[in-house]
């Protein structure tokens, strides 16, 4: 009974009276269409001329589903009414001929079973009552009353009378819990999501995706570096709070100092988070402030460029910078303030390369939960550009990182 008359056969059959109702307006411009080349009293109320606008009724239903809008309606109705997870069903307007072909087929099911289970639901219950009453109510034993072809006068018939009105109720019953069953196994297939909704849902995921992991690069780098450099300061004013208080108070100015732009960096990456579609993303650091990060980066850094800077387009810039910055926590992180770094830059009409040396910590580096991301980002930061890094030791007993940036790559944006 529960798969007749349940909650879900039930919305099932509001779905199918729904479709009914959309079929009439294309029923009526059907029946006009018949009346303008038929003649006669009965013409509309003939069962040839209702199914012969029927059959007008459907192509125009069709065209109809062929509009982008229709699918979206047909998915929310389906979701709702016929139970079929959300997953299965495609998101948005059907922007391509096979999601308009595939809506306008679920249309024209959903509207022709829905114009036969709504005519049904209509004409069978009062008569199927009717038909119940015949025993207890002899006015209805008239042929005329209910329009059968005999005289309901033979004591048989009139006994199984009642079972049959209630078969014919469990007949329309079951009719409707098959036409719902089947609207909900085609719809995945007519409404479901084609290979080029598929596509460009993995689009958008991999889009997301990318900004997220931009946004992971930018973070780790900027406040990475940040804190590595503030822990070491700190660390070192701690050891010599009493012997040397000018130091102290140099370390704690430069904590100030790196703090402070490092909330200006933050504050940056997180207006990616709040900007629009249509806001440009704001700038972050470049090759410009290159000299002020190895200044501030609490380790003596050896630094050359060879070329034009100028040369180099914002996106590059930007990218370098970071790779520089990373490279330069790496090696505070793992050799401490006595370490010395060399920090090369290359630029010609062609590619940025970048190489940074450091010696290697004479103890093994302390393996963190999570750790090696910034390498990682290193990488992403190139392949994103068109170009290459590496990193590890060298035979001269030194860690170097080198990358290989593009001045120019397809798909990169120059600002």
């Amino acid at each position: 009974m529960t798969l007749l008359l349940g909650r879900r056969a039930r919305l099932r059959w509001l779905h199918l009276i729904i479709g009914g109702a959309l079929l009439m307006p294309y029923f009526l411009v059907g029946m006009v269409i018949v009346g303008s080349y038929s003649s006669g009293p009965g013409v509309f109320s003939s069962p040839f001329g209702q199914f012969t606008a029927f059959a007008y009724a459907l192509p125009m239903a069709a065209v109809t589903g062929l509009f982008p809008l229709a699918r979206p309606l047909s998915v929310a109705a389906a979701r709702s009414l016929c139970g079929i997870p959300a997953g299965m069903l495609a998101d948005g307007p059907a922007r391509t001929r096979q999601a308009r072909v595939r809506a306008s087929g679920w249309l024209t099911l959903h509207v022709a079973l829905g114009g036969v289970v709504s005519a049904l639901t209509l004409v069978l219950p009062p008569f199927a009552v009717g038909v119940m009453t015949l025993p207890f109510v002899p006015a209805a034993r008239e042929s005329r009353t209910l329009g059968l072809p005999v005289v309901l006068d033979k004591p048989w018939i009139l006994a199984l009378a009642p079972f049959a009105g209630l078969a014919m109720l469990v007949a329309l019953a079951g009719c409707a819990a098959a036409a719902g069953a089947l609207l909900a196994r085609r719809a995945p297939v007519l409404l479901g999501p084609t290979p080029d909704d598929r596509l460009a849902a993995a689009e958008r995921r991999a889009a997301g995706l990318a900004v997220r992991n931009r946004l992971a690069r930018e973070l780790h780098d900027s406040v990475g570096h940040a804190l590595s450099a503030v822990t070491l300061q700190a660390g070192a004013a701690r050891r010599v709070l009493d012997s040397d208080p000018a130091f102290v108070r140099e370390a704690l100015e430069a904590i100030e100092e790196t703090t402070r732009r490092t909330v200006g960096e933050l504050d940056a990456v997180l207006g990616l988070l709040r900007r629009g579609e249509d806001d440009e993303a704001p700038d972050g650091p470049t090759l410009d402030g290159l000299d002020e990060l190895l200044a501030r980066c609490g380790i003596p850094v050896e630094y050359t460029v060879k070329g034009d800077p100028e040369l180099v387009p914002r996106a590059v810039s930007r990218e370098a910078y970071r790779i520089a910055q990373e490279g330069l926590s790496n090696a505070l992180r793992h050799g401490g303030s006595g370490t010395r770094a060399e920090l090369r830059i290359t630029v010609d009409e062609h590619a940025l390369e970048l190489t940074l040396d450091n010696p290697l910590p004479g103890h093994p580096a302390a393996v963190r939960p999570g750790g090696g991301r910034g390498l990682r980002g290193i990488t992403e930061r190139a392949v994103l550009l068109g170009g290459s890094a590496r990193s590890g030791p060298d035979d001269d007993g030194r860690w170097r990182l080198c990358a290989r940036l593009p001045l120019h790559h397809p798909g990169q944006e120059h600002r």
